[in-house]
């Protein structure tokens, strides 16, 4: 098939980032749709169980760029090439109180009727079955956090924004140095994203690779 769909095209273009153009940063505009559809990401329950941190400050950078010291020097480079780094965190213990905001929210949106707030509470169920005895949610909550990442990926690609996603980050002194933006929330993976540097970003230039159909899926 020669002509392919748009969203096949903007996925056969992105590609994990290697080198970022520091001069070229990500327009407001853009950004306000990229902010908008990671907001809108789905989750388990409608639990949202997610933070995002915005790197993109001078200061902030430096401290990004700290948590670096000890390993994934690799990722470094990235902090002050691309226009901004993001962190995804999740809430490590998410209880009923947590899920008040998104209930309150749904009778606000005219999603629930106020007058079945108490039975809205119901889906909670579902987080209970993944608290363990300690009331650690975090295989639920990190597990909805990468749902907002894939989001934000196939979003940044149509945009034509390039991304690097990063698990390769200290997250003992991510979460330290940032454990006051990040409120008791829990990050074990960033994102990159800015434009691409067109002469040293060789995996822009490499072919897309990826498992044949037939080796992915089953059908029944």
């Amino acid at each position: 098939m020669n002509e392919k769909h748009p969203i096949i095209e903007d996925l056969l273009w992105r590609h994990s980032t290697k080198k970022y153009d520091k001069s070229r940063k990500v327009p407001q505009e853009d950004l306000n749709i990229l902010f908008e559809a990671m907001r809108l990401s789905a989750s388990s329950i409608n639990s949202q169980p997610w933070k995002f941190v915005v790197i993109e400050s001078d200061e902030a950078k430096e401290r990004m760029s700290k948590t670096f010291a000890h390993k994934f020097q690799i990722n470094q480079p990235h902090v002050f090439d691309s226009s901004m780094i993001i962190l995804f965190a999740y809430n490590p213990r998410y209880t009923r109180n947590d899920y008040v905001e998104v209930v309150d929210k749904g009778i606000a949106d005219k999603r629930t009727k106020p007058e079945n707030r108490d039975s809205a509470f119901g889906g909670l169920l579902f987080a209970e079955l993944n608290t363990d005895e300690s009331g650690d949610t975090s295989t639920w909550t990190k597990a909805q956090t990468y749902l907002a990442l894939g989001n934000t990926l196939h979003t940044l690609a149509r945009l034509k924004i390039d991304s690097t996603p990063m698990e390769g980050i200290d997250s003992e002194l991510v979460n330290e140095e940032f454990k006051e933006e990040l409120g008791g929330y829990y990050c074990d993976v960033a994102l990159a994203i800015g434009y691409h540097h067109t002469q040293e970003d060789y995996n822009a230039k490499l072919p897309k690779s990826r498992r044949e159909l037939k080796s992915i899926f089953v059908h029944i």
